[in-house]
């Protein structure tokens, strides 16, 4: 990592949070947005005002070398980082703190901690990076377990192998973003997945949640990088074979992608990885017809170009996060290999057939070092990177700054977006919050968007995790009534539980379930997530 100081309560490193000028001039543009505001700074309790019992477990003297039971490092790995995580930290109400934080370093050392944890009937908790916005690293697991422990993977973070000759490495699962991609770089290769998450996320949290990169088409999420696992479970060592591609049975790969943890631990897996590009161009179009853009953007996406970016902002978002009056469509195209300005051109071209303009000409660069990004979408660019900090803040002033994230088919889109916004409205009206309801893509496919959906709302303070789970409430209702996906990237967990079981057929959560009793037989893995606790 970077040497600075994580926050135990919120996103990010302390050092990089929204303070001085920037926080003043958030506050500006939420009092501009949403004049009855109530923007008053509400600060982070101390640790020691918690009062977080003393552990009920004890490990074996064998791993005390691994295992911290420091209050700060225990409230760490209480909570993910979704809007109500935050803001529970914040009003000092974290009932559910791991007894004990366990990191090994090998996976001898997590055989043995698996194996401690099923004689003594203690639940595990695998955490990466502990970026889940879905409750999927937070102990709420009941009173059924002697205890509970938070297995952080981290220490397990080195590229172990590079086959050049596949252009594939082997690498552990606690690797976060950066150090991973650190590893890679001499070598001129690149995994080339990039979530909004990727300083702070791991590559084992990547795989359990089956998480989506940055790139909007293509090769959008991490199971097209998944070439094999090695996963440890309490029942044995799973190892799955290295081959591009097989159509021998059902992939024993997927059934762990996405498992969250509730299967088996993740500590290894083999991924495909792309020459670093060089070759780049960068436009943003804008649209004044939000419509006409969506039209735009799905034009693009059955068109076979594949641009790297593809994110369409409704006037809304597009104001919010990259100051401008209209729609805008960040686009972008890359390459190792070849010149992309040809892509670039074809692609505007569809655009300027949709009603698309450009503020300003594309930008082309041939440097591995160099961005080809125009001035709005550096804009949105910062902006996207400095969000989660900006929730926080915001967080903090009463206000209620949240997503939802989905997928759709291109006929149900019109359909959904407008149930979304009157489900949210309407909630919004029931809890007495004013608000607004943006909408951008972050993925497109040739069938069908994924729709990212964000409120803000003016909450009113000790009131607002309650105000947001009654908006989460409604909208995940109308998601799945309007044919959509609970989500498309951000993982099950313990808060989409139940849109989920009514999202997937009966019989497969029966095979599933039978399939962690084979696997966690005492069912101490992550329970409560996509899978029914075994007891």
């Amino acid at each position: 990592m970077s040497g600075k100081t994580r926050s135990w309560w919120g996103w990010g490193n302390v050092e990089d949070a929204v303070t001085g000028r920037e926080r003043a001039e958030l506050t500006r543009r939420t009092a501009e947005l949403l004049p009855s505001a109530d923007l008053a700074v509400h600060e982070a309790p101390s640790v020691d005002s918690f009062g977080v019992r003393s552990s009920r477990i004890q490990a074996p003297p064998a791993l005390a070398a691994l295992v911290s039971e420091d209050v700060r490092d225990r409230l760490a790995h209480s909570h993910g980082q979704a809007f109500r995580d935050v803001v529970r930290a914040l009003l000092g109400q974290l009932p559910h703190v791991p007894d004990l934080v366990v990191r090994p370093t090998s996976e001898d050392d997590v055989v043995r901690v698996l194996d401690w944890c099923s004689d003594a009937d203690i639940a595990v908790v695998p955490f990466g990076g502990g970026s889940s916005v879905v409750g999927g690293v937070e102990p709420r697991v009941g009173d059924d377990y002697a205890g509970v422990v938070s297995l952080d993977l981290t220490s397990m973070d080195r590229v172990l192998d590079v086959d050049a000759t596949s252009r594939a490495a082997l690498i552990e699962a606690g690797a976060f973003g950066p150090h991973l991609e650190r590893q890679l770089r001499p070598k001129g290769y690149t995994l080339r997945f990039f979530p909004q998450s990727f300083e702070f996320s791991t590559l084992g949290g990547w795989l359990a949640t089956r998480a989506g990169g940055h790139f909007a088409t293509h090769l959008t999420h991490i199971d097209d990088l998944t070439e094999s696992l090695r996963v440890i479970t309490p029942a044995g060592v799973v190892e799955t074979r290295r081959l591009p591609a097989s159509g021998a049975g059902p992939s024993p790969d997927r059934m762990f992608l996405g498992s969250e943890g509730s299967l088996g631990i993740i500590t290894r897996a083999w991924v495909r990885l792309q020459d670093r590009p060089r070759r780049r161009s960068g436009a943003s179009v804008a649209f004044t017809d939000y419509d006409a853009g969506v039209q735009a953007v799905r034009a693009l996406s059955q068109s076979g170009l594949n641009p790297a970016n593809c994110r369409l902002l409704d006037p809304v978002e597009a104001f919010l996060n990259a100051g401008s009056s209209t729609a805008v469509l960040v686009l972008g195209f890359e390459s190792a290999d070849h010149p992309v300005d040809a892509w670039m051109a074809r692609a505007l071209e569809l655009c300027r057939d949709h009603g698309g303009t450009l503020p300003e000409p594309a930008r082309h660069t041939d440097s591995a070092e160099e961005a080809a990004r125009t001035e709005s979408a550096d804009a949105w660019r910062s902006s996207f990177l400095r969000m989660p900090y900006q929730r926080d803040a915001l967080a903090a002033q009463s206000m209620i700054v949240e997503t939802f994230e989905t997928a759709c088919t291109w006929d149900r889109f019109a359909t959904l977006r407008a149930a979304v916004d009157e489900a949210a409205q309407d909630a919004l009206r029931q809890v007495g919050a004013e608000g607004v309801v943006t909408c951008r893509f972050t993925h497109v496919y040739p069938d069908g968007p994924a729709p990212y959906f964000g409120v803000y709302a003016a909450g009113r303070w000790g009131r607002t995790v309650e105000q947001w789970d009654e908006i989460k409430q409604a909208v995940s209702e109308a998601l799945i009534a309007s044919g959509a996906t609970i989500t498309h990237h951000h993982a099950v967990g313990r808060d989409h539980r139940p849109w989920y079981d009514r999202q997937r057929p009966d019989l497969f959560a029966a095979a599933l379930r039978a399939g962690k009793q084979v696997l966690d037989p005492r069912g101490i893995l992550n329970p409560g997530t996509v899978v029914d606790p075994l007891r």
